[in-house]
């Protein structure tokens, strides 16, 4: 298992934000899809970042008169961002992902253009080693059985 592909969801079926949304956009497609976190594009379709509900929530808290009402006048590229999910190349060894996969929930995916091409989940990583380990750890059945 050498290729990070096998692994990656693609960009059609991710959910990421441009930088132009909203606030509001931000917090609703987040909650709709009980994400804490998503990946933040620009305009060309690079990854720019990650956005999360941390901080979202220290732009609400920080913020004077700041409500709920009025997400919507702030665009998500003016909200500090903390946590940086750092991405890989499509062509990264496998190595490089399983470091970033054990501090980052997902890891973004891009091409050699830093293109947003997908995400690796954390979860799809475990999984499959998961698989691996039960697979090895089961006895043997006699052939009868099979």
């Amino acid at each position: 298992m050498n290729n990070i592909a096998f692994f990656l969801i693609p960009k059609k079926d991710v959910i990421y934000l441009n930088v132009g949304a909203t606030m509001r956009q931000a917090v609703e497609r987040m909650e709709y899809h009980g994400y804490s976190a998503v990946p933040l594009l620009d305009g060309a379709g690079r990854y720019v970042g990650t956005l999360t509900e941390g901080d979202l929530l220290r732009k609400l808290k920080n913020t004077l008169f700041l409500t709920f009402s009025n997400t919507d006048q702030i665009r998500v590229d003016e909200i500090e961002r903390i946590k940086q999910n750092e991405p890989v190349r499509i062509d990264a060894e496998i190595t490089d992902l399983l470091s970033r996969a054990a501090t980052q929930n997902f890891v973004p995916v891009v091409d050699d253009q830093g293109i947003f091409i997908g995400i690796v989940r954390r979860r799809e990583i475990i999984g499959y080693f998961a698989n691996i380990f039960q697979e090895m750890n089961e006895p043997s059945r006699p052939a009868a059985e099979l």
